[in-house]
């Protein structure tokens, strides 16, 4: 185009184009500048919405101009309105015949044409979008690799893959066609750290439509997985689950993580929730997931992460999620010798099916680890396999069923087969477990409440306390599938609950009670009117792998020092004293630190004489633990 047309475009009222300008002045004084031209909102539009396309030039021009690739003229003309140095070219509604790419110019009093750089502009959904996802997981360890796939069905010859953050990158791939007749590229991402966030969306489009693109993908998000402690997966409704029931997985950390990601394999999908406090020292999230569908079943982890960091934890170990009900088959489940059998002896659960199946899996109601899985075998006219518990124990009480499965389709079985109830005799069922939320070291006035829970249905529990009589009994709750508990509120503490504690687990038809659990102490702080010090060598700050000693003193005689460490559910350590320096004191050597060794401790002193009752607390210390963890 040459400055000597005359005849210019000024409203297109068929297109939709509106324009208005602001010459500034008569006067164009010296060397005029080339103009500037950008769209906003930005030059990637949606179909079907606004965008004003802006040129910038120098005071006192009269007129812009705006020119698209391929037109003999330009486009529209903008008239001066008032004084200024900007034109504007206002589009209401996008469509595919304003995607190009376009230049501003205006002319000088000398007749010269001062013309802009390029603005490219695009459309966005003239094509259904594509699939975006991430080779072999979008779950990438610290400094690896990872392909990112864009593809197509609709034939699409090129993708555009766009990195969010600063500074905002792209890639123009172009396309390679599968043996199905898809389309899609792909983009090796190397040394992916938690600096920032990896988020990712491709559009398609026809190399000979450069600037009409597709739908943007899905967002796909790379999860960096670093090294501190792993968290714990689980899911109250147990492994096994029936299609249609509702399935809820809880990702669990004694760390205190402000968020949780949930992954499954072989999906792209992260979702992520925030991280709850339940208790001191626990952080969990839960992942309602649903009606079950066979799409549901698989192997999941979760991961655990900070706010104030884009990095997240090692993964849980894996959780397998198993649908019951999606083959026509249900299996038969048999005892040998019978279903009530001696400590000590052998047992063999048969499980047993007449139709063609590669492997068979064994449940036991309650149970939270996966269910073993056997390959089957042709024996007798059926295809079977044999379950030993040698010896048995209290242990393996409980209800059991079987399911088949195909090698084809691991996580979907068929019907259980009906319950079968293997026991001892009774007065030698499983031990339940004894805990209590406030931790072992309470403090006087503080109020105590101890929980007895089993993953045996037990109707009723019993609270002892060592060297004394009494035994509080209270009926058993159930709180979820294959759990029974009891709480015992003991009220506000006085030096009378300090002590070693066990319960027991009953049946409301048997006057037999269970094996005791492990015995849980709990320790009364401030009865002793000392109050030791504790300090740290090298200090509070140290890298992974060092050796550190945390060093508790007192001015008085003291036999006994224990460390505590703020939220954790375990005893604390106890070391006896020794006399150095004009003290008593007890080193507690942590070697080498790890993550899991950050927190906050304290140490109190206890005479052999009374043993559960202690000093009060010393100052906190707070031990941070720089550098890769575990």
């Amino acid at each position: 185009m040459t400055p000597s047309l005359t005849a210019l475009l000024c409203l297109a009222g068929d297109l939709g184009v509106r324009m208005s300008c602001d010459p500034a002045s008569d006067v164009l004084p010296g060397t005029l500048p080339k103009p500037t031209i950008w769209a906003e909102p930005g030059s990637v539009i949606p179909w079907g919405s606004p965008v004003t396309i802006w040129c910038q030039g120098t005071l006192g021009v009269r007129e812009f101009y705006l020119n698209k690739e391929g037109s003999s003229a330009p486009w529209y003309r903008q008239p001066s309105l008032e004084p200024g140095d900007k034109g504007k070219f206002s589009i209401s509604y996008m469509t595919q015949s304003y995607a190009g790419r376009y230049n501003c110019y205006y002319h000088s009093p000398t007749g010269r044409l001062q013309s802009s750089g390029p603005l490219e502009l695009v459309m966005t959904g003239a094509h259904r979008k594509p699939t975006l996802s991430a080779l072999p997981s979008p779950v990438v360890t610290s400094g690896g690799n990872v392909t990112l796939q864009c593809g197509s069905w609709e034939g699409l010859d090129r993708f555009i893959l766009t990195k969010e953050g600063e500074p905002k990158s792209s890639w123009t791939l172009d396309a390679q066609r599968d043996p199905l007749g898809r389309t899609q590229a792909l983009l090796p991402v190397g040394h992916v750290t938690p600096s920032h966030r990896w988020m990712f969306r491709c559009h398609g489009f026809y190399r000979n439509t450069p600037q009409v693109w597709s739908a943007p993908s899905d967002p796909l998000e790379l999860l960096v997985s670093g090294v501190s402690a792993k968290p714990s997966l689980l899911t109250p409704q147990g492994p096994v689950v029936a299609s249609g029931q509702s399935l809820t997985l809880q990702c669990r950390s004694d760390v205190g993580y402000d968020r949780f990601a949930l992954s499954q394999e072989g999906r792209q999908a992260l979702p992520q929730r925030p991280g709850q406090q339940p208790q001191a020292g626990l952080s969990q999230a839960d992942f309602p997931l649903g009606p079950v569908t066979n799409t549901l079943a698989g192997r999941y982890r979760c991961y655990g992460g900070h706010n104030l960091s884009s990095e997240w934890s090692a993964p849980s170990d894996p959780l397998d999620i198993l649908v019951a009900g999606r083959f026509p088959d249900t299996p038969s489940l048999s005892v040998q010798p019978g279903p009530v059998v001696a400590s000590g002896e052998n047992v063999t659960l048969l499980c047993q099916s007449r139709n063609t199946r590669e492997t068979f899996l064994l449940s036991k109601e309650g149970a939270a680890r996966p269910p073993p899985r056997l390959r089957s075998k042709y024996q007798g006219g059926h295809f079977q396999a044999e379950f030993s518990m040698s010896p048995v124990t209290s242990a393996h009480n409980g209800t059991y069923r079987c399911y088949s499965s195909l090698s084809s389709h691991p996580y979907l079985l068929s019907h259980a087969s009906a319950p079968l109830e293997v026991g001892l005799p009774p007065g030698v069922s499983a031990k339940p477990s004894l805990l209590t939320p406030q931790g072992p070291v309470v403090a006087s006035g503080q109020s105590l409440t101890l929980q007895c829970r089993s993953d045996v249905g037990y109707d009723r529990f019993a609270l002892s306390q060592e060297g004394r009589q009494a035994l509080p009994q209270r009926p058993g709750q159930q709180p979820q599938a294959g759990l029974s508990q009891a709480d015992f509120p003991l009220g506000p503490v006085t030096n009378t609950l300090a002590g070693r504690y066990r319960c027991y687990g009953g049946h409301n038809l048997s006057s037999e009670w269970s094996a005791p659990s492990d015995p849980l102490d709990i320790l009364v702080a401030g009865w002793l009117p000392d109050t030791a010090s504790l300090s740290m060598q090298p200090g509070p700050v140290v890298a992974s792998g060092e050796n550190v000693t945390l060093l508790c003193q007192s001015g008085s005689t003291k036999e006994t020092f224990l460390l505590s460490k703020e939220g954790a559910a375990r005893p604390p350590l106890r070391l006896r004293s020794k006399y150095r320096g004009g003290h008593f004191q007890a080193e507690f050597s942590m070697n080498p630190v790890t993550s899991a060794h950050n927190g906050t401790y304290r140490c109190y002193s206890s005479l052999s004489s009374h043993p559960y009752l202690l000093s009060h607390a010393s100052a906190p210390l707070e031990l941070a633990v720089s550098g890769e963890g575990p």
